[in-house]
């Protein structure tokens, strides 16, 4: 399969592509040109994200797993990567591992019980 167009132009052309293809829900398409920005620029939460978005989306949890845990070890109080990461784990059915990480983003997002 030819790349070439999901790797061409800036970083910032490419980052507005994956998000015309995710956008148009073209999830598999989109995680191709984010794969090259995450091998660029993988100290950057943003593009990581939303890769694993995208392969939450097309049903890849697997690999979004193995993103949302790589953004959670570098920034435990990112709260979106938490609440995707409980999410992911819950829809493989793992519910017990899945608890803490949507109790965690429920408390960063200030969501507390009622009293």
């Amino acid at each position: 399969m030819d790349t070439t167009y999901y790797d061409h132009g800036t970083l910032a052309e490419r980052w507005e592509r994956a998000g015309m293809f995710f956008d148009a829900k073209d999830y598999a398409r989109a995680a191709q040109v984010l794969t090259g920005l995450v091998e660029e620029v993988p100290e950057q939460t943003a593009p990581r994200l939303l890769l694993a978005r995208a392969y939450y989306h097309s049903a890849q949890l697997g690999r979004a797993e193995a993103e949302l845990r790589t953004i959670v070890e570098r920034d435990p109080v990112e709260h979106y990567a938490r609440l995707m990461l409980g999410r992911t784990l819950e829809r493989q059915s793992r519910n017990a591992e899945a608890e803490p990480h949507l109790r965690i983003a429920s408390a960063l997002a200030g969501d507390f019980p009622q009293q």
